[in-house]
């Protein structure tokens, strides 16, 4: 059976992936800031194990600990849209955790492959296969990259995986990029792109979590759909 790290775990996207996964008859280990908060959304299952950690000031024992045990670390992770959590420490949450996760696999150097699946933004251009968005988008997204830390942190954390991960053999990745987030109660059609085809800023697509989590859960579980992004950075998008 195969074993899931969640981190992000809480947050709104997060909530959906666990769930997801425990109706596939997944083993999750879920990292959250406050387990209390995060049992009243997520009822205690069999299959859930729920670490209360503050990411941000664990140690790396405690990473290799949680990357051991499990065979998929999925991120989910991501900034508050508060003052405080746009511009507050830590800036660069999504990519420091990423390179925890990244340094702990090489100094680790575990038996079996591990899979990396985080949660990005259909904002983030995959340089690496020359998209090249709108003039009005790119104008906007500088100034993003520039006065927005949650931008600069999700395209540092994509590049990361590119340029360190990449070279890793005991890693491959997938980096999911939902367009305009939003709650639906129930899965609906939903299309997965190579690259955006909408202007991220001014003519953005919508994708429900429920869908972001049934995509990160299929691609856990289904190999064949792991072997079609491995090392990509799909968008996805609901259906209209």
């Amino acid at each position: 059976m195969n074993k899931v790290l969640v981190f992000g775990a809480s947050g709104s996207t997060g909530k959906q992936v666990v769930k997801t996964l425990l109706d596939r008859q997944i083993i999750v280990t879920a990292v959250v800031r406050n387990s209390v908060s995060f049992s009243k959304h997520v009822p205690d299952e069999a299959n859930l194990v729920v670490l209360e950690a503050d990411i941000t000031n664990e140690p790396m024992s405690f990473y290799s600990n949680c990357i051991d045990e499990n065979d998929a670390i999925v991120s989910c992770l991501g900034h508050n849209m508060t003052l405080a959590g746009v511009f507050g420490s830590p800036r660069l949450l999504v990519h420091d955790v990423m390179q925890n996760i990244v340094n702990t696999i090489k100094d680790t150097k575990p038996k079996a492959l591990k899979k990396l699946i985080l949660m990005s933004s259909a904002a983030v251009t995959n340089a690496h296969i020359s998209e090249v968005p709108p003039l009005s988008e790119r104008l906007v997204v500088s100034v993003l990259r520039t006065f927005v830390p949650p931008h600069l942190d999700n395209e540092k954390a994509a590049e990361l995986l590119h340029c360190q991960a990449t070279k890793n053999r005991s890693i491959e990745w997938v980096i999911v990029r939902p367009d305009a987030l939003f709650d639906e109660k129930y899965e609906s059609p939903f299309d997965v792109c190579d690259s955006p085809s909408r202007n991220s800023i001014f003519n953005s697509g919508k994708t429900s979590r429920i869908n972001v989590a049934n995509f990160m859960s299929k691609l856990v579980t289904d190999e064949a759909l792991w072997h079609k992004w491995k090392g990509k950075m799909p968008v996805i998008y609901n259906k209209i």
